[in-house]
């Protein structure tokens, strides 16, 4: 069974499709890449899996458990973490204080435990230990107390894929995680993604426009056009599929 099923997924927006009729499924343990031209309808997929934008039709099922229309933070609590095309990030906190925010059910943020810091004073100090050992995961450590508006763009990106670490993701949503980002860190941070998939074994579904890089690292590619999926393979098969090339091409 795979770890996420899509099945028949639409939205529309008025009268605009954005989304016709996609199903794919993602095994656990791989890297999948979603890939397509501008307007394809890569990021609304995204959004319809992580539960930011409501469903017209289809199901989504992660983990055997149908979370079609569930929430974000439902998403998010199922096992599901992403990252956004722009990084969304407190910039005026710093590296640390990122990384510490979401970590699921707090003790010290329940009214009745809050006023009680000997109860929860533990707990800070073992998702402290988490937020650490997830920057040294992504080479951040060193940046712990730079602020997140002081960092580079391919830093800011590393520190969403470590802020999604600490919900403990079994699957994890990357929308264009080297958009803007020199060559050289945007490989880096591939390399980084393998290593999470390997040593944690997280799961992996990127939305990625370098083909030159991505196809590098995933183990299988789906493509999307018009909303639809056009194709889907291995990635030496779809790097020369004529209708893909025709696409991004127009060979």
């Amino acid at each position: 069974m795979p770890l996420l099923e899509l099945s028949n997924l639409r939205k529309d927006f008025g009268g605009l499709r954005a989304v016709d009729d996609v199903s794919l499924a993602v095994p656990e343990g791989a890297i999948i890449g979603l890939i397509g031209p501008n307007g394809s309808g890569k990021s609304t997929l995204i959004n319809l899996i992580a539960g930011s934008q409501d469903l017209t039709a289809g199901r989504v099922v992660f983990a055997g458990e149908d979370i079609s229309g569930y929430a974000p933070d439902a998403v998010y609590n199922s096992g599901i973490a992403r990252g956004y095309q722009e990084p969304s990030l407190y910039f005026k906190m710093t590296v640390l204080d990122n990384v510490l925010l979401p970590v699921k059910g707090q003790r010290g943020e329940k009214p009745w435990y809050a006023p009680r810091w000997n109860s929860w004073q533990g707990d800070e100090a073992a998702h402290a230990r988490r937020a650490i050992e997830a920057l040294e995961q992504v080479q951040l450590l060193q940046h712990y107390a730079t602020l997140a508006a002081d960092l580079s763009g391919g830093q800011m990106k590393l520190l969403e894929i470590a802020r999604a670490l600490m919900g403990q993701p079994k699957l994890l949503l990357l929308d264009e995680p080297t958009a803007g980002v020199a060559p050289k860190l945007a490989y880096e941070i591939f390399q980084q993604i393998a290593r999470l998939r390997d040593d944690y074994g997280i799961t992996f579904l990127i939305v990625e426009h370098r083909l030159e890089i991505l196809f590098d690292f995933v183990d299988y590619v789906y493509v999307m056009h018009l909303g639809n999926l056009l194709a889907q393979g291995a990635p030496a098969d779809i790097a020369e599929d004529a209708a893909l090339r025709e696409v991004y091409f127009g060979d």
